[in-house]
């Protein structure tokens, strides 16, 4: 997979988290920060946008799923790794050393 694949994907996460209703809000968010802080917890403080991209395809997003069901486990639209993962990866992006927005 490719980095602009990757910010494919990211920017898909995004928009369907802008898109959620208003009431799945609150349990979405939650558990994009939790994710947003593993991946600070994992890459450190700089980091490449490559190694962002290099993280997602090698480990995939299963455990942000775990992440998301222990942040949430009471709101099941919560866990979908297409949405939460993908939007968190997205946000982390912006602290990229090389990001250009």
């Amino acid at each position: 997979m490719s980095f602009e694949t990757s910010l494919e994907q990211w920017r898909e996460g995004e928009r369907r988290l802008a898109e959620a209703p208003a009431y799945e809000q609150d349990a979405l968010e939650r558990v994009v920060r939790r994710i947003t802080a593993e991946l600070r917890r994992r890459l450190g403080g700089a980091f490449t946008a490559e190694e962002l991209s290099d993280l997602y395809e090698q480990q995939g997003t299963g455990w942000c799923v775990d992440l998301a069901i222990a942040a949430a486990p009471a709101h099941p639209y919560a866990w979908d790794a297409r949405v939460v993962a993908d939007a968190a990866f997205a946000r982390y992006l912006r602290g990229a050393v090389d990001f250009a927005g």
